[in-house]
């Protein structure tokens, strides 16, 4: 439950601090190592490059890869024992143009950026909404994160159940300098377990959408 009524009234202020200043914390050693795994597979796939933020179990991720078969797309998400019951569901499933990745965003995205990636898609689907007014900063459209995520470029579509979270996410592109859109998704197929918990429950579901030249 969130005790936020709309947008949050120190948004604008956080988002152009965050715009103006560099996020510098150190990476960690974890984070090195996997990002060069994936420098490694990057190397070998000469198509586009999708990323698939906080991917969880790697549904979402594999549904990507099946509509864009031409390109590589990397799903991360930071919890190991949520990746590893997509080897249990798909246990004889030999990928060509996807990988999932044990990854920090903190580090993954601003390690991305380092190495110049330049993606053409960036799925963030249902990210933690962090619902309480004093967890903007953790909210990724909050957080010092939101540069990286910009620089990354691509076809960017955020997918939430709370309205607030969307609404928050399209002000922060724009305050960006973007052209964001904002969608109900009424007839799109379940492509994350929460999404289909939420079709399930009769949630209201939201999308943003922005194209990140």
């Amino acid at each position: 439950m969130s005790n936020q009524q709309g947008i949050h009234e120190h948004l604008d202020a956080v988002v152009r601090r965050h715009l103006n200043t560099q996020f510098r914390r150190p990476f960690a050693e974890h984070s090195l190592r996997t990002f060069e795994q994936a420098v490694e597979r990057v190397a070998e796939h000469p198509g586009a490059l999708i990323l698939d933020s906080f991917c969880g179990v790697g549904e979402s991720t594999r549904f990507i890869a099946n509509q864009f078969p031409d390109a590589l797309v990397i799903g991360i998400d930071k919890s190991r024992h949520r990746l590893d019951k997509h080897d249990l569901r798909y246990p004889s499933e030999v990928s060509k143009n996807y990988v999932l990745l044990q990854a920090d965003v903190e580090d993954f995205w601003r390690l991305a950026v380092t190495a110049g990636w330049s993606l053409s898609r960036h799925y963030l689907l249902y990210p933690n909404p962090w619902p309480k007014s004093a967890h903007l900063k953790r909210r990724v459209h909050g957080s010092p994160l939101f540069p990286s995520l910009l620089a990354l470029g691509g076809d960017l579509e955020v997918r939430s159940n709370w309205a607030n979270y969307i609404q928050e996410f399209s002000v922060a592109l724009s305050i960006a300098g973007y052209t964001p859109s904002v969608e109900a998704l009424e007839e799109a197929e379940p492509i994350t377990p929460f999404e289909r918990k939420y079709r399930e429950s009769n949630h209201p579901l939201w999308c943003c959408k922005a194209k990140l030249p």
